[in-house]
This record gives C-alpha cells, structure tokens and sequence, in this order.
C-alpha cells in the first residue's frame, strides 16, 4: 500500500556535512524532520536535504540562523 504524499519543506544544502549539521541541530532543539535523499525534482549540491512540516520555515531559519549553518535552497514538494 502506498502512502499519501504531502506537501512538505525540503532543505538542500551544499555539503553533506551541513545536512548532518542541520539533522542534529534539530534532534537537540526538538524541531521535527529528517534527512532525506534529495528529491529528483532538485538539484542540489549534495545528495541530502532536510524534510519537515512547512509550518516549521520560522523556527527552522531561526535555528540555522542562529548557529550559522548556511542552506542551498527552500522547496515545496510533495513527499
């Protein structure tokens, strides 16, 4: 059985390093989400992105902000 796809926020980073920076910045911070291969529909430095609720844009950005941690790119897909 399928699962539905939803709208969700994918982040692309240029390193694999900052994905993994971004995975643990949110386990400690208790923001949601989880690695993800890049969707094909991307095109992105490194072959890992951050997917979330699309709710989460505010504190995601605040939190990366925060520590420094730079993103490629903010996307919409369907997951």
């Amino acid at each position: 059985m399928l699962r539905k796809k939803t709208m969700k926020l994918v982040i692309t980073f240029h390193t694999t390093a900052d994905a993994m920076a971004m995975e643990e910045l949110c386990k400690k911070r208790g923001i949601g989400g989880r690695l993800i291969p890049v969707p094909r529909s991307i095109s992105a430095g490194c072959g890992l992105a951050f997917c979330a609720e699309e709710s989460a844009l505010s504190e995601l950005e605040t939190a990366m902000s925060e520590i420094g941690l730079d993103r490629e790119g903010v996307h919409h897909c369907l997951i």
